[in-house]
């Protein structure tokens, strides 16, 4: 029996000689490869700044700190993401105010973050944390206007979006990490490309790239990291409160290596997306991922959600049985305001926001990596279109 695993990641020459090369120079923390990796991203992007940190949960949280949220303020967001969007909030001592998602791209459902703003009382909401969940881009036009008209600030969570695009009025196509305020990516081991694990803050904002360059590192001048090479001085200065959040050049190595690649790492995704949606569009068990004329979607995830009313077996049946036929799958993302946590916290409750509750309990993703092969890509179609014809009503 075939095994594709849910993922594996695209490592290869070009990433083992950067490694090597960091490694045989003597310097192998945050130093001229990471200098070098924000040199590269922020041109790949087309952004003024670009900040290396250690993975994008250190993203998020400097990102809230570089805009002064302080305890007791309020955050609109999602809750169909991974913990870490709202997770950081409580580093800050603010607040996520989840928003329902849009049914269609399952991301934030701007007429309900425009309600959302309109009943506040609290004068308590400071900025909007959209996801781009899959690498589906959320809709920025109207999220900015949002949030410029309610003096808001915006802090793109961009750990799947990578190479997506959005139509912007007067702009065209536009790259995600050169919209919002801030932007955080993610080099995590599954995403589109990786350092295994690692972050990168984009901004156009010179003052707060600024305040993230000496907050990643202690609160250290912005090149602390050169007192130890030939040209620095053993004397730094604390400047503000800062963290632990500087990338390795080993890691940042493995990202400039990736990131000559992400064109072609994209592409083979996009063509993944493309076979699997010409398997699936007619299947009467499933939908697939909507998508349109307006955004460029990175295909960080391919989710498939069943059509429970057609079918005899549930979202988890469904998974188990690809198990049994050798596909790796996962289910993206479970609803944070379901979690004990976020109840026990902040007060929310099953029920409060039906949309990404239904889309959880009929979802989950199937593999999507540049080194899965066409036969790899066929055996998975096979496997799933075998079982809803043996599962159809």
């Amino acid at each position: 029996m075939r095994q594709i695993p849910f993922h594996r990641p695209a490592i290869g020459p070009d990433e083992e000689r950067e490694v090597l090369e960091a490694l045989r120079s003597g310097w192998i923390t945050t130093g001229p490869k990471a200098k070098q990796f924000e040199k590269d991203f922020a041109a790949y992007v087309g952004a003024r700044n670009a900040l290396a940190v250690a993975h994008c949960t250190g993203a998020l949280h400097l990102a809230l700190f570089a805009i002064g949220i302080t305890p007791g303020d309020r955050i609109i967001t999602t809750p169909f993401t991974f913990t870490a969007t709202a997770e950081v909030m409580g580093y800050v001592g603010a607040e996520p105010l989840f928003v329902d998602i849009d049914p269609a791209t399952f991301n934030l459902d701007p007429d309900l973050v425009e309600r959302a703003l309109k009943e506040d009382k609290s004068g308590r909401i400071r900025a909007i944390m959209p996801v781009h969940f899959a690498g589906h881009p959320c809709d920025m036009q109207r999220l900015m206007e949002l949030a410029r008209r309610y003096n808001l600030k915006v802090i793109e969570d961009a750990a799947h979006a990578l190479d997506a695009r959005v139509q912007m009025d007067g702009r065209g196509m536009t790259a995600i990490g050169t919209i919002g305020d801030l932007t955080c990516f993610s080099f995590y081991a599954t995403k589109n490309i990786t350092s295994a694990e690692g972050g990168m803050i984009t901004t156009a904002d010179d003052a707060l790239a600024a305040k993230i360059a000496v907050a990643s590192l202690h609160g250290m001048d912005r090149d602390a990291w050169k007192r130890y090479d030939a040209s620095g001085s053993w004397y730094y200065e604390i400047h503000d409160m800062g963290f632990k959040y500087n990338l390795s050049d080993v890691h940042a190595a493995i990202g400039l290596a990736q990131l000559r690649r992400s064109g072609e790492l994209t592409a083979r995704r996009r063509a993944i997306a493309a076979q699997y949606n010409d398997a699936f569009a007619s299947n009467p068990g499933l939908e697939i991922p909507r998508t349109g004329p307006d955004v460029e979607h990175a295909w960080h995830l391919y989710v498939l959600r069943l059509r429970p009313e057609r079918l005899r077996i549930d979202r988890n049946e469904f998974v188990e049985q690809l198990r049994k036929r050798g596909v790796g799958t996962s289910v993206h993302c479970i609803p944070l305001h379901t979690m004990h946590y976020y109840q026990r916290r902040y007060g929310y409750r099953a029920g409060e926001f039906p949309v990404a509750e239904n889309v959880f309990s009929r979802c989950f993703s199937l593999p999507i990596y540049p080194l899965m092969s066409d036969a790899d890509v066929a055996y998975v179609i096979e496997a799933v279109a075998a079982i809803v014809d043996s599962a159809l009503v």
